[in-house]
């Protein structure tokens, strides 16, 4: 992470909380060393960021400090929130640690009276026990759809047949509690859906992909409307 993004992701995290932060908590929120933190705050501080606290105890932000001016009604941010529970439910790890951050950079920005109704929220996404199984790398299938890098795999059929995939990765796609894969299989020659808990062995080859008309997300989207 870049040392202005790290500065940037300090503020926000101090303007989402109305508590004592800890330079041990960003520590860890931050993946850096506490004597990284309290240089950081240190920098801050000089920049005229209003930072009230000092090392081994912990620091706020001045409740009054506004870092952009973000325009979202009660409304926008009641979906926004059940958004990022969701996420949180069904995601994975990386998907997980996104929506906590934007989360924070959404509620860093708000006014007071904002972040009290985010506070007191009253929509809630519970945790359940049926989570969704995925047995290859998300972040690295989501990688592969936006480099267009061929991918490929192993593949269990409902019946058990097990067959090696090469793919044109084009989205992925939730189906509570099933995550699929879609893509243009080289095999069939076709458009096919492949269940996350059903691949194996996934590897992201050098590969890459040009859009060709017939075989992209859009002209899928086109068959099924």
């Amino acid at each position: 992470m870049r040392r202005a993004d790290r500065l940037f992701r300090i503020v926000e995290y101090l303007k989402a909380r109305r508590q004592v932060v800890t330079a041990k908590s960003l520590s860890r929120k931050l993946e850096v060393s506490v004597r990284t933190i309290y240089r950081d705050i240190a920098d801050l501080g000089a920049s005229n960021v209003p930072i009230i606290g000092e090392p081994g105890v912990g620091y706020l932000l001045d409740k009054n400090y506004v870092v952009r001016p973000l325009m979202f009604d009660i409304e926008e941010l009641d979906a926004l929130m059940l958004g990022a529970q969701m996420v949180e439910s069904w995601g994975d790890k990386g998907l997980i640690k996104a929506a906590h951050q934007a989360i924070d950079k959404i509620t860093s920005v708000l006014p007071e009276s904002l972040q009290q109704e985010i506070a007191e929220t009253f929509l809630f996404s519970l945790p359940t026990q049926v989570k969704p199984v995925i047995t290859i790398d998300f972040t690295a299938a989501r990688r592969a759809i936006r480099s267009k890098n061929y991918v490929k795999f192993s593949y269990t059929r409902e019946d058990g047949q097990v067959s090696t995939r090469r793919v044109r990765p084009l989205c992925l796609a939730f189906f509570g509690p099933v995550w699929l894969l879609l893509g243009w299989c080289e095999m069939r020659d076709d458009f096919r859906n492949f269940r996350l808990d059903r691949m194996y062995k996934m590897k992201i080859t050098k590969d890459c992909f040009q859009d060709e008309k017939g075989k992209r997300l859009q002209d899928y989207k086109e068959l099924k409307c």
